[in-house]
């Protein structure tokens, strides 16, 4: 995979290297593939998911709750021996027979060891040459600062279980190198964690990033999880989002949306810029003042 703010990719945006239906040749009929209704992203059918639910909520109302709770804090006692004395596999089977759900084994598991956060490709990016197209952004950062009475701040959060990072990391790369604060805590976040981490740091803008086909689901639910803590700044974005569901997620309260046809980063970073520039709203969190000072 490409480093973030690698060589590749500013040729791709310079047009020294040709992708045929990004850069150059961008004109196509409508590909019958994704022409229907959701895109051709493949959409669980509303009536399957709340049957799967149903027999989920079922299943726990007739097991024997002692035995499932009972099961569960033997696994976490087993995990959280350091000296590993027992098999972790001999209580996870136990939990399985006695009727635990994978979600719930999980999540024991999770408490005792905690989530393991994958390095980005972000602090390591070689930082990119000032060409006359970033110093101009440089300078639009600059008088934005001005403004605010300190460093525009951008959080680029991908929501879900969506692993695919580097257009994610390109963005937060481009940001950093225009002279924004950069918050990217890499992927698998949650709604809740992307609206706590826009709070404590206090951002002007956020920027969301999902290519797993469910834009409809978790957009929504990042935003209304911003609301619920207060956070005011504007959202936009990127990935593999079908034309017919943009105005959904407008309705949502989505700013702006880009997808892969979308490549010039630095147009992109202009278009924030220029966002947070006119918003005219405060970042909530850290004691921001009513004109976005700290």
């Amino acid at each position: 995979m490409a480093v973030a703010g690698g060589p590749v990719e500013l040729r791709i945006e310079a047009g020294e290297q040709v992708v045929v239906g990004q850069n150059r040749f961008t004109e196509t009929e409508d590909a019958p593939l994704t022409a229907d209704d959701q895109g051709g992203i493949l959409v669980v059918d509303p009536a399957a998911q709340a049957e799967q639910i149903e027999t989920l909520r079922r299943w726990r109302a007739e097991r024997d709750q002692e035995a499932v709770d009972a099961a569960l804090a033997k696994l976490a006692e087993v995990a959280a021996d350091e000296e590993g004395r027992e098999n972790l596999m001999v209580a996870t089977i136990a939990a399985a027979r006695a009727g635990a759900t994978t979600g719930e084994w999980a999540g024991t598991l999770r408490r005792v060891f905690g989530s393991y956060r994958a390095p980005t490709g972000v602090t390591e990016a070689a930082a990119l040459p000032a060409d006359g197209e970033l110093r101009e952004l440089r300078e639009q950062v600059s008088r934005l600062q001005e403004k605010l009475g300190r460093r525009p701040k951008i959080l680029v959060g991908k929501p879900g279980l969506d692993g695919h990072s580097n257009g994610a990391e390109q963005i937060a790369v481009r940001a950093r190198d225009s002279g924004m604060d950069v918050v990217y805590e890499g992927i698998r976040l949650t709604p809740a964690q992307i609206a706590a981490s826009a709070l404590q740091e206090g951002v002007h803008v956020i920027g969301l990033s999902i290519l797993s086909g469910s834009h409809r689901e978790l957009i929504p639910a990042v935003i209304d999880a911003l609301h619920e803590a207060g956070v005011t700044a504007p959202v936009v974005v990127g990935g593999i989002i079908p034309e017919q569901d943009v105005p959904l997620l407008r309705k949502a309260g989505v700013a702006a949306v880009y997808t892969p046809k979308d490549y010039d980063l630095t147009r992109i970073m202009r278009d924030i810029v220029e966002l947070v520039s006119t918003d005219g709203r405060a970042p909530a969190g850290n004691g921001s003042s009513a004109n976005g000072s700290a």
